[in-house]
């Protein structure tokens, strides 16, 4: 069965972030599946969130390695919103990112099972490109 690993940007127990994912309280990591099945593996503390960013504060890309180095394993972020880093996570890692346009987490959670397919084709050549 295909499954995706996706780690939601979280502000507490329900409710996904409302600022950039690298400002995220923790990641609430889920297994998702193409049979509809959800299970939630682990909460993982973000370990960037106070980082020291130089410039103005946004899209330091020294933040944006220190977030991606704690989601290696996973193949989906899914944000309310994403900051400056976006393009660099679409370009430049083997990540696809998902926009939930809402904080609850059951919407979120929903709403990626409604794209499954989509993300997973999207993860599918992300991986391929890895190969090349």
């Amino acid at each position: 069965m295909r499954c995706l690993k996706v780690a939601f940007g979280m502000e507490n127990d329900e409710t996904l972030v409302d600022a950039h994912y690298g400002d995220s309280e923790f990641f609430a990591i889920y297994e998702v599946c193409e049979d509809g099945s959800v299970r939630s593996l682990e909460k993982r503390i973000n370990g960037a969130k106070n980082f020291e960013e130089e410039d103005d504060g946004h899209g330091d890309p020294r933040k944006f390695r220190a977030v991606i180095g704690q989601l290696l394993d996973v193949d989906v972020l899914a944000a309310f919103r994403m900051g400056p880093n976006f393009l660099r996570i679409r370009d430049g890692t083997n990540k696809v990112v998902f926009f939930t346009r809402t904080r609850e987490l059951s919407v979120a959670l929903q709403r990626l099972l409604e794209n499954f397919d989509g993300l997973w084709e999207q993860v599918q050549e992300k991986n391929r490109g890895e190969e090349a």
